[in-house]
């Protein structure tokens, strides 16, 4: 059964790398063009991405309560982050968008300029408030631009069933962006886990939580509500011990 799963995730890379190399190559001749119009080239690549997954290695999704999604106002994501699927997958779950990432991941060839066309927010991840500071200013602009921004605020892949401390950028962004901030768990890491070659066949399960607004609430307050949904709605297992430490907190 493995090798068979190995097969088709090669067959996923190939079809995955050598289209990556297609919409690079072409997407250099938009640069002189407007953000909108790079992004709406460039992310056809990423739902491609997402249908060859299924075409090849029989993996699939099912996005819960979308119709939360209020589509008249740009809006802020905070989503747990598991594995590459869900930087694929959310081009077809959100509208025009863009990511909080480590600006090395523009220095790849060929995939660090697709990503530049998305007109991410590339932090240094030592920068430290310096970073933080660039996130909350930067991520104001896109979201009063009419882009949605998207935040891992565990700051990195995370292994199914392993739990990071949620970083405060991501919340001090939704107390200043003035938009609808909005909660996203899933069981991606499953079936693509982190740093893994191989991908199971199977369904992903992505939650969308009711938006909500974050300006008077406190740091604190903000990465509690996340870490609660991660909780309830990702690959996470925790002990009834842990579980209690976060309800005291």
């Amino acid at each position: 059964m493995k090798f068979f799963w190995f097969i088709r995730s090669v067959l996923f890379s190939v079809g995955q790398l050598s289209s990556l190399v297609f919409f690079s190559v072409i997407g250099l001749g938009l640069i002189p063009f407007s953000h909108r119009v790079r992004y709406q080239f460039i992310h056809y690549w990423a739902k491609f991405c997402i249908w060859w997954l299924k075409v090849t290695c029989g993996l699939t999704y099912t996005v819960h309560n979308k119709e939360r999604i209020d589509l008249t106002q740009t809006g802020l994501v905070l989503a747990r982050h598991e594995s590459a699927w869900e930087t694929l997958a959310f081009q077809s779950i959100f509208p025009q968008q863009t990511f909080v990432l480590k600006k090395e991941l523009l220095k790849i060839p060929f995939f660090g300029w697709g990503l530049a066309m998305l007109n991410p927010i590339s932090i240094d991840r030592n920068a430290g408030r310096k970073a933080i500071k660039q996130v909350v200013e930067e991520g104001v602009d896109r979201i009063q631009h009419g882009v949605w921004v998207v935040i891992f605020p565990e700051g990195t892949r995370i292994a199914a069933g392993e739990f990071a401390k949620i970083k405060g950028g991501g919340a001090l962004l939704a107390q200043k962006a003035q938009a609808p901030v909005y909660l996203v768990g899933h069981n991606a890491g499953d079936f693509w886990p982190k740093n893994s070659f191989i991908k199971r066949p199977g369904n992903i399960d992505v939650y969308i939580s009711e938006p909500f607004d974050a300006a008077e609430m406190t740091v604190a307050e903000i990465n509690q509500k996340t870490e609660e949904w991660f909780l309830t709605h990702s690959s996470i297992r925790r002990s009834e011990d842990e579980k209690g430490r976060v309800d005291n907190t």
